[in-house]
């Protein structure tokens, strides 16, 4: 059964999600502060967690970088804020999305489906050393076939989620990647922020293009200085491409 961990102070709106969670056939637990969340992260394993910005004791981000510090438990932010930087705040500290309230309950489903199917399909990090080693041998005597996209001093390495800009490595974070995929996998197409946020994203908007945005202003921000000039271009009024020249 997946569990859950919601940290939120107000009370009515954990109680509603708490039961909607529950329906769904999750376990769930829940935390009314700061200190109470990060104790209860870190001292349980969570599938997912739902963590609002303004809690007292500890506030959101804070809470969440003492999370990423040990674990890297999927977090949703849930929170009144906004502002494309409060965003860019709590995507920078480690969070894998971000929902604004008021919000439909269905969207947060959504948005906890895919973050509980983006993290089954990331192999454990808590294999024991027998697993590893057979992992191991099965790539030695199969080597996989590795997607290379290269064009303009960039080379993304799809299958083993790497990205050179010229020589340098450049981390990027899971929705970093899926954006810069969708983009580097139409070069030349026009791609609306409303598909970039159903193939790389998995959700349909429902009034959040400032998250297609913030994470194109992240990936600009890792790859426009090293490359000199600008991967990403923008059309206005559409979306965003990436062109070959």
């Amino acid at each position: 059964m997946t569990r859950i961990l919601i940290v939120e102070d107000e009370e009515k709106i954990a109680r509603f999600v708490e039961l909607e969670l529950l329906h769904e056939g999750h376990e769930v637990d829940k935390a009314a502060d700061g200190r109470a969340g990060v104790d209860k992260a870190l001292s349980s394993n969570y599938d997912l967690i739902l963590l609002d910005v303004l809690l007292p004791g500890l506030n959101g981000l804070e809470v969440l970088r003492r999370i990423r510090r040990e674990k890297d438990t999927p977090v949703i932010m849930l929170t009144a804020r906004d502002a494309v930087m409060d965003k860019v705040a709590g995507l920078d500290a480690g969070a894998d999305d971000y929902v604004t309230k008021p919000f439909a309950i269905e969207e947060l489903l959504a948005r906890i489906r895919v973050a509980l199917k983006r993290r089954e399909a990331t192999p454990s990090a808590t294999q024991t050393g027998e697993e590893a080693s057979t992992v191991e041998a099965n790539l030695l005597l199969h080597p996989p076939q590795t997607r290379v996209i290269s064009l303009r001093g960039v080379s993304f390495d799809l299958d083993r989620r790497e990205l050179l800009v010229g020589r340098d490595p450049v981390e990027l974070t899971n929705r970093e990647f899926e954006v810069l995929r969708v983009l580097m996998e139409h070069v030349g197409v026009v791609m609306s922020r409303e598909r970039i946020a159903s193939d790389a994203l998995g959700y349909e908007l429902m009034g959040e293009a400032n998250n297609v945005d913030v994470h194109v202003a992240h990936l600009r921000a890792k790859i426009d200085d090293r490359l000199g000039e600008r991967l990403i271009a923008t059309v206005r009024g559409v979306g965003y491409v990436i062109r070959e020249r």
